[in-house]
């Protein structure tokens, strides 16, 4: 087979990106120069692949600083609502591919560099790879792409989510000092530094409260560009990192005190430093709370402070009308780690502003949206009241004067109903009290959604019932989505250009014109280009983990993927027991034919969460027997994807066959992921959990590998309680995979290595992994019959393809605008810099 063309080759060929041409090689070259020489080094033939980096990073930002300045410009002229979407998490990727996409710049960066970097391809291909790594960046790019004022807030961690490092088969944490090497992207504004309080008590006097004695920590903003695609839009990234004043405790040492109040600062710097994991179990950590505290009052105030200046670049106050903020300004409260924003709103506006009690809730709730993102308990925000007295004091009043009104105004709907308002209450009593942070973001927000249409169902149904019953119009749905730009013509330009060859390139705008690839299911050549695109992406990918993992895959096997966190819920142990299972079928026929396997499973366990840790251990541990045993030959591989992030899912995602997206029906809210292999041409194999279902409605079921219990059997087997023994006693082959698992068939040198995890699976199982395991490994039987039809598979492939375009995130932002922010999305262009 010919040696496959590089994505930088190929997207000398892709009319999609053909617009680059029109911009000015020459300029780009010579910025490029001037920015490596003079910024950088000067002595070119000493720079290294970061300097060159660096120089083409700075080069394509000059293209959007102009545009950057004039959409600011724009949206103080015409003076539109904007949203704030507020997040502890933004997970960016690689930005300067993404921003040469949607500025057109591609092809000329191409062509101005090409003859330079003819001597080293290699530096090439690491310029356009190579990023400094921040789920809401989609969102981010569909806002900027449908023209909406929209900025997004967060914290500037020095430290990302950590590196994970397989060592021995486990999982090794390691610091992601991302900003070693700095962050061409940012620009730190010292002038918008706000202050943020801490600690301190509350004094009551007649002409209102204050809030004294306060620690304060400074709030220095650093703002990254968000292009929109080939709109001239850029909207702000605005993340905050935490600084000490500089009289930071000097006032409580003497002289000989000095240097260890210096060294004090990084307590109150320690907020930015580190990026908790979202592992879906909340942890009541003070500094966890310190955080989501810091990001919402730094916000509030710089959201204030731009309601009120409304001129381009002037501090001016020239509204000071606080009723009508709710008519400029959305806050959307991703999850309830800024639900802090609520009572942080009303403090300013009571305490600050003045305003009465009744006046300010009335802005605060036309203000506020709470998406929520989890219904499984442990990972609701409940945090004690203790805490929440030493840390935040006005706050906890505010909280429960919310409480005492939301309480007085569901006894009077439900009067005597006792065990509805202990339900219903924002102060959940018992052996500590606690806050519930999503009861506090449902009463004060006016809308409230769930990110797939089964979530929301389920959050109206039981974990919300009581609150959907008293406010139904407040409970929405919004589907997720993921952005095109990224997640097919950067990461898979092959397979876009096809599509763009067969239907031209408006889907990259609008998503739901893939449908027109109907029209060419039962085209030959069209399913030869989509299943040659494919074995090339494998082929790459292949390479790719025989370079970086030393392990040789066979690229014609079916490459089968699960990568996502690890978690119970999400049911790596499925995936694993049908390894096991087709493990022993090919050791007891190894002369039959068997469709070859390569089984890839990712993602990252929260270090402090054991049964993941040991999850990932089995997982490896089988890998160490299948891999080496020469019965297996390739017919089955197993390969855990060491640091499973951004960068890597643009590679592999593109080069997958199935997608597993196995969570037990009503635990998982959405997926992204599923919809990203979907795009880009993987089958999945799912439940009718999350997004799945609506995938199914989109594509056909029977485009799907749909298997096991769905939510109304989950409810049903709960009611009448769930025996692992009972699948364990009459289904020989589960029986054989665990007793494998538990005797130490996978791990010889420790043979009880995996007692823990036997045992739970056998006796406090929630996600009830043995109830979908016939099922399971039936469809999986159906999927490697399918697999030999390379024909009836690819078409498959093009009805999912031609299914996604519910699945874009500018068709999920499009609905956010109209029925929650009350905002209209444009595809009008800005003139750009130079017009």
């Amino acid at each position: 087979m010919p040696k496959p063309l590089t994505d930088q080759e190929k997207r000398k060929q892709i009319s999609v990106r053909g617009l680059a041409g029109v911009e000015n090689v020459a300029d780009l070259k010579t910025n490029f120069n001037r920015h490596l020489h003079f910024t950088l080094v000067k002595d070119r033939n000493v720079a290294t692949r970061r300097d060159y980096y660096f120089a083409l990073a700075h080069t394509v930002r000059d293209h959007l600083v102009g545009r950057w300045i004039r959409t600011q410009q724009h949206y103080y002229e015409k003076d539109p609502k904007r949203v704030y979407y507020l997040s502890l998490e933004f997970y960016m990727g690689r930005t300067l591919q993404n921003t040469m996409v949607n500025l057109a710049l591609e092809n000329a960066c191409d062509e101005a560099l090409s003859i330079f970097m003819c001597q080293n391809c290699l530096i090439y291909s690491f310029l356009c790879q190579s990023s400094p790594v921040w789920t809401s960046a989609c969102f981010l790019d569909s806002m900027a792409s449908l023209g909406l004022a929209a900025y997004g807030y967060g914290i500037r961690y020095e430290f990302g989510i950590f590196n994970q490092k397989i060592v021995k088969g486990w999982q090794v944490e390691e610091a992601d000092d991302w900003l070693r090497y700095g962050n061409p992207w940012e620009k730190a504004r010292p002038e918008y530094m706000r202050p943020v309080h801490f600690y301190g008590r509350v004094e009551h006097h007649p002409d209102g409260v204050k809030w004294v004695d306060t620690q304060v920590v400074l709030a220095l903003p650093y703002d990254t560009p968000v292009p929109g695609y080939r709109n001239n839009v850029v909207n702000t990234m605005r993340l905050w990192s935490a600084k000490a004043p500089c009289e930071f405790n000097l006032k409580d040492f003497n002289v000989g005190g000095y240097i260890q109040a210096v060294l004090d600062r990084n307590l109150a710097e320690n907020i930015s430093r580190v990026l908790y994991p979202n592992d879906n179990f909340f942890e009541g950590k003070e500094l966890r709370l310190k955080q989501e505290y810091f990001v919402v009052a730094a916000t509030l105030q710089d959201i204030i402070r731009r309601f009120k200046a409304s001129k381009f670049g002037s501090t001016e106050v020239v509204r000071m009308d606080l009723t009508k903020l709710p008519e400029k300004v959305a806050i959307q409260l991703n999850d309830t780690h800024p639900a802090m924003a609520i009572p942080e709103l009303m403090r300013i506006l009571v305490d600050d502003e003045k305003l009465s009690w009744e006046t300010a809730w009335d802005i605060c709730v036309r203000t506020c949206a709470y998406t929520n993102h989890t219904v499984l308990p442990e990972a609701l925000e409940r945090w004690p009241i203790d805490l929440f007295q030493n840390l935040l004091p006005r706050h906890l009043e505010i909280i429960y004067e919310i409480n005492r009104r939301h309480l007085e105004r569901i006894g009077s709907l439900y009067p005597g109903d006792f065990d509805r308002l202990r339900r219903m209450s924002l102060i959940e009593e018992g052996d500590q009290k606690k806050i519930n942070m999503a009861h506090l973001c449902i009463v004060g927000s006016h809308a409230v959604n769930g990110v797939a249409r089964i979530h929301s169902d389920i959050l109206k149904a039981s974990v919300f019932k009581d609150f959907y019953e008293v406010d139904p119009q407040k409970f929405q749905n919004k589907t997720n989505g993921i952005t095109p730009r990224r997640w097919l013509v950067m990461s898979n330009p092959g397979l876009a250009e096809v599509i763009a060859e067969r239907i031209g390139e408006d889907f990259i705008r609008d998503l739901d014109q893939l449908k027109k690839l109907l029209k060419f299911v039962d085209d030959e050549a069209f399913l030869r280009d989509v299943a040659k695109i494919k074995q090339e992406n494998k082929m790459k990918f292949a390479a790719h983990l025989e370079e970086h993992y030393k392990v040789k895959i066979n690229p014609n096997s079916m490459f089968d993927l699960q990568v996502k966190r690890i978690h119970e819920y999400k049911r790596q142990l499925l995936n694993c027991l049908h390894i096991i299972t087709m493990y022993n079928r090919i050791k007891k026929e190894p002369n039959k034919f068997w469709t070859p396997r390569t089984i890839m499973i990712g993602g990252k366990a929260a270090p402090g969460y054991h049964t993941a840790k040991m999850i990932i251990k089995l997982i490896t541990s089988i890998g160490e027997v299948v891999n080496n045993d020469p019965v297996i030959g390739d017919r089955l591989k197993v390969i855990f994807l060491e640091n499973y992030r951004v960068t890597l899912a643009e590679k592999a995602i593109p080069a997958a066959d199935l997608s597993e997206q196995i969570s037990t029906a009503g635990t998982e809210a959405s997926g992204t992921g599923n919809m990203k292999f979907m795009l880009n041409g993987a089958l999945t194999i799912g439940t009718m959990d999350g997004a799945n279902v609506e995938m199914a409605e989109e594509a056909g079921e029977g485009n799907l590998f749909i298997f096991g219990m769905r939510v109304d059997d989950v409810e049903a087997m709960d009611k009448k309680g769930y025996n692992a023994n009972e699948y364990y006693n009459r289904i020989p082959e589960l029986k054989q995979a665990v007793d494998q698992v538990s005797g130490g068939y996978f791990s010889p040198n420790e043979p009880g290595l995996f007692k823990d995890i036997v045992n739970m699976l056998m006796n406090h199982d929630r996600f009830k992994v043995f109830a979908d395991y016939e099922e399971y490994i039936k469809c999986q039987e159906h999927v490697s019959e399918l697999y030999k039809n390379t024909k009836e598979w690819t078409k498959k492939v093009v009805h999912n393809i031609a299914a996604c375009g519910k699945f874009s995130s500018d068709r999920t932002i499009s609905q956010y605008a109209r029925e929650i922010w009350g905002m209209e999305p444009t595809l009008e262009k800005i003139p750009a810099p130079d017009d």
